[in-house]
C-alpha cells in the first residue's frame, strides 16, 4: 500500500475512534473524513460505511490483544488473566469507540463464518482458554470457551463496571472470577433429562 494511501486509512481509523468516543449520535462517513482531514471520496475508497471503519478500529485493537497474549510466557490461567487484564485496559483506552459494535447475529455464528475483526482476539485467547481449561481439568471447550470470555469481556459491560465505581484492577479480578465460574459450570452441567 502506498504510504499516503495507507497514512489516509490510518487517519480515518483514529478520527472515527475519537468521534465514538464521545458522540453520542450516529456519526458518518463525511464527518469522519473532515475529522481526518481528507476528502469524503477518499474516505469512500478505504471503507464503504462507518461499520467498516469500526471492523478495521476493533481489528487493530485484536491485533494489539493478540500481539500482547504472543509476547507472554506463562500459561494457563496466568496467561489468561494476563491478557483478559490487557483486554480490560485495551477497552478503557479506547473507551466508547470500543462499546459501538453490535451484530444481530451471535458471536459463535460470527467467529466460525471468519468475521475478521474477530480473528486476531480469538487468536490471542484460544491458547490460553484450552490451556485454562485443561489446568481446571475440564477438558477443551473449544469455540465456546471463547463465547464464554467474550459474553463477560463485553467492552459495554467493562465500562459500566468502571462507570459504576469499580477500578480497573477491581473489574479485571472480578470479570476473571467469573470466567473460571462459567467455564467449570459450562463443563460441568448436565444435559436435561427428557
Amino acid at each position: 500500500m502506498r504510504s499516503d494511501t495507507e497514512r489516509n486509512r490510518r487517519y480515518l481509523i483514529k478520527a472515527a475512534a475519537r468521534l465514538f468516543e464521545n458522540s453520542p449520535t450516529p456519526v458518518s462517513l463525511a464527518e469522519i473524513a473532515r475529522h481526518a482531514e481528507v476528502s469524503t471520496a477518499t474516505a469512500y475508497r478505504h471503507f464503504s460505511s462507518v461499520q467498516e471503519i469500526l471492523h478495521a478500529f476493533r481489528a487493530e485493537v485484536g491485533s494489539e490483544l493478540r500481539d500482547f497474549s504472543a509476547r507472554q510466557t506463562t500459561r494457563g490461567m496466568a496467561r489468561l488473566e494476563a491478557v483478559s487484564r490487557c483486554w480490560v485496559s485495551l477497552v478503557l483506552e479506547h473507551g466508547g469507540a470500543m462499546a459501538q459494535m453490535r451484530s444481530h447475529r451471535g458471536y459463535l455464528d460470527r467467529l466460525r463464518e471468519g468475521t475478521g475483526y474477530l480473528a486476531p482476539q480469538a487468536e490471542a485467547l484460544a491458547e490460553p482458554l484450552r490451556q485454562t481449561t485443561e489446568e481446571l481439568g475440564l477438558g477443551d471447550l473449544g469455540d465456546e470457551a471463547l463465547y464464554l470470555w467474550n459474553a463477560l469481556f463485553d467492552p459495554r459491560d467493562i465500562l459500566d463496571l468502571i462507570k459504576s465505581g469499580r477500578t480497573e484492577e477491581e473489574a479485571a479480578t472480578r470479570l476473571m472470577a467469573a470466567l473460571r465460574g462459567a467455564l467449570t459450570g459450562w463443563s460441568t452441567a448436565e444435559p436435561p433429562r427428557g
